[in-house]
């Protein structure tokens, strides 16, 4: 299982590091969308901004499963963008799906792995800390 999480972090991290550098970048040539729906959506997200929050989301989230630190954190923070990906190619443009399902699966995979360090989350009743760390109230 070990070898099987590894090549998914690395695969999921590669897809996402460079993807996000490219919105940013620009290194790898996109040929032109014909006019739709999708171009005119991809249109406005790009030039307000969006997509470079978004490209920079990817750098980050990517570069912690490469480095595989925050593992968690890098899937949170992941986890939005592979729904928005999937939503766009399931609605929009129905073509091109495959990377998001890919995505979708290694994502999953990898919450499968790392559940523990989710189960807190997904508590019903936390217990609440009332006293801060390091103070002498009792």
């Amino acid at each position: 299982m070990t070898i099987a999480t590894l090549g998914a972090r690395i695969l999921l991290g590669l897809l996402f590091f460079v993807s996000g550098l490219n919105i940013m970048l620009h290194f790898i040539p996109i040929s032109p969308m014909p006019p739709s729906d999708a171009t005119t959506f991809s249109t406005i997200l790009m030039t307000h901004n969006y997509m470079t929050f978004v490209g920079l989301l990817q750098v980050v989230g990517g570069l912690l499963l490469l480095v595989g630190r925050f593992v968690p954190l890098a899937l949170t923070l992941l986890a939005p963008v592979i729904v928005n990906i999937l939503l766009f190619h399931l609605l929009i443009a129905h073509e091109g799906i495959a990377g998001g399902l890919v995505a979708a699966l290694l994502e999953l995979f990898l919450l499968f792995v790392y559940r523990q360090s989710f189960r807190t989350l997904l508590d019903a009743a936390p217990e609440v800390q009332l006293r801060v760390p390091g103070s002498r109230i009792p």
